[in-house]
């Protein structure tokens, strides 16, 4: 599935795309203010891929890497079928303000509707409000029925 307007093209990334996302992943996770692990990053992205264990599509600027996004399969008991787990978007900061997030998730979206999932989830910082106003746009809708709950489990790497 290819998304492309200007000089961008949004595509499934794949195995051999890992050189291009791990610096974006790396950036993704900076922004969240987590450890800068790049090794341990660039190891966690290619076990996904290996294993298949997420989709990832790649934003391509003239053949550079400017954004991606990553969605991991689950299921919903309520609606018995399939759902996506919009877990990361990052546009790089030269690239913003031209679209390249809308295209991810419209990429996103698509595919889900490909393989027949009953929807997409993602959660987001409160104080992001950038991001917000794109899933907005892009029609995404905030729950407003269920407060999202966690619980840390002790690392056992």
């Amino acid at each position: 599935m290819d998304t492309t307007s200007d000089a961008v093209a949004v595509r499934r990334a794949d195995l051999s795309d890992l050189d291009r996302i791990a610096p974006l992943f790396h950036a993704y996770r900076e922004f969240y203010r987590l450890a800068p692990e790049p090794e341990r990053a660039r190891n966690f992205l290619r076990d996904r891929l290996e294993r298949g264990e997420s989709i990832i599509f790649l934003a391509l600027d003239c053949g550079d890497a400017c954004g991606f996004t990553q969605l991991f399969a689950s299921f919903s008991s309520g609606a018995l079928a399939r759902i996506f787990i919009l877990n990361d978007l990052f546009v790089a900061p030269h690239a913003r303000n031209r679209g390249i997030g809308s295209r991810l998730l419209t990429a996103a979206s698509e595919f889900g509707r490909n393989e027949g999932a009953a929807r997409l989830v993602l959660s987001t910082e409160v104080t992001n409000q950038t991001a917000q106003r794109v899933y907005e746009r892009q029609g995404w809708k905030r729950d407003t029925q269920f407060l999202t709950y966690n619980l840390a489990l002790p690392n056992s790497t």
